[in-house]
C-alpha cells in the first residue's frame, strides 16, 4: 500500500470515529464522571500518568530497538481508544461511567498527547525531533478535538439530525476502523520477527501491569475496576498510527502497534472473562 493512501484512510477513519463519538456521547454523559472528582482523579492518574511511567521504566530497564521504543511511546501518549466503552462493557462495566471516561480522555488528548511526548523527548534522546509538542498538538486537534467538538455541537443544536446520522455514522466509522486494523496487520505481521524475545516481553509487561494499575485504582467498586483496567490498556492505536504516519515513522512503529493490539486483545479478553465470573459470584452470594 502506498503512503498517501494509508494517510487518507487513517485520517478519514479517525475523523469519523471521533465525530461518531461526539454525536453518541453527550456532554451530560461526560459530566457524570466529572461529578465524582475522586474517581476522575484516579482514572486520569492511572491512564495518563502511571501507564506512561510503566513505559518509562521499561525503556530504562530494557535496551529495546528504536522502532519498539517509538511505538511504545506513541501508545503511551495516546489514551482514549474509540472502542473502550464496548470493551469495558464486555468486562461487566456500566455504560455511563465508561462512556464518560472515554469522551473525557479523547477530548483531553489534545493536551495529554503532546505533553506526554514532550516529556518522553526530554527523558530519551532517541525520540525523533520532528515529533514536537506543537506539531503533535496540531495533529491531535485536527484528528480528535475538532470532530468530537463538531459532534457535540450537532447533538446540542441539531438533535434531530444527530439522531438520524448517529447509527449509520457509527457503523461506517467502526467498519473503517476494522479495515484500518486489518491493513495494519497486513503491513505489520510480516515484520513481527523483529519483535520476538525482549520486545514482545516488554509489550506483555506493559499490558499486564497496566491492567493491574487500573484494577487496583478502580477499587473497591468492581464496576470501576473494570472500567479503569480496560481504559489503561485500550490505547488509541488509530491516533498513534496517525502521528506516526504524519511524521514518517509508520514503518518503524507498525510491528509494535500490531503486537500491542494482539497482546492487549488476548489479556483484555482474559480479564473480561475473569471479571464477569467474579461479578456473577458476588451476585449469587448477595
Amino acid at each position: 500500500m502506498n503512503h498517501p493512501l494509508l494517510v487518507i484512510i487513517v485520517k478519514v477513519t479517525i475523523f469519523s470515529l471521533m465525530l461518531a463519538m461526539g454525536i453518541n456521547l453527550s456532554l451530560e454523559k461526560m459530566l457524570s464522571l466529572w461529578r465524582k472528582p475522586a474517581l476522575l482523579f484516579r482514572a486520569l492518574l492511572a491512564v495518563v500518568v502511571l501507564v506512561p511511567l510503566v513505559v518509562v521504566a521499561l525503556l530504562k530497564l530494557f535496551n529495546l530497538p528504536l522502532g519498539v521504543t517509538i511505538g511504545l511511546v506513541l501508545l503511551a501518549a495516546s489514551p482514549g481508544a474509540p472502542l473502550t466503552t464496548k470493551r469495558s462493557q464486555m468486562a461487566g462495566a456500566r455504560f455511563r461511567n465508561s462512556a464518560s471516561l472515554q469522551l473525557t480522555l479523547a477530548l483531553l488528548a489534545v493536551v495529554i498527547t503532546p505533553l506526554t511526548l514532550g516529556i518522553f523527548a526530554i527523558l530519551f534522546d532517541n525520540i525523533p525531533d520532528k515529533v514536537t509538542m506543537l506539531n503533535v498538538a496540531k495533529q491531535v486537534s485536527i484528528a480528535q478535538f475538532l470532530p468530537i467538538s463538531l459532534g457535540l455541537l450537532l447533538q446540542k443544536f441539531g438533535a434531530k439530525y444527530a439522531v438520524a446520522i448517529a447509527q449509520p455514522l457509527t457503523f461506517i466509522a467502526n467498519s473503517l476502523f476494522l479495515v484500518l486494523i486489518i491493513l495494519a496487520c497486513i503491513v505489520g505481521i510480516p515484520l513481527l520477527s523483529k519483535l520476538w524475545g525482549l520486545p514482545l516481553m516488554a509489550i506483555a509487561i506493559m499490558v499486564i501491569v497496566s491492567l493491574g494499575i487500573g484494577h487496583a485504582l478502580g477499587g473497591p467498586d468492581d464496576d470501576k475496576r473494570s472500567i479503569l483496567a480496560i481504559s489503561c490498556i485500550a490505547r488509541n492505536v488509530g491516533l498513534a498510527l496517525f502521528i506516526a504516519i504524519l511524521n514518517g515513522l509508520e514503518k518503524q512503529v507498525m510491528p509494535t502497534v500490531v503486537v500491542y493490539l494482539m497482546v492487549g486483545a488476548v489479556f483484555g479478553v482474559l480479564y473480561s472473562i475473569y471479571h464477569k465470573r467474579k461479578l456473577a459470584q458476588l451476585s449469587q452470594e448477595n
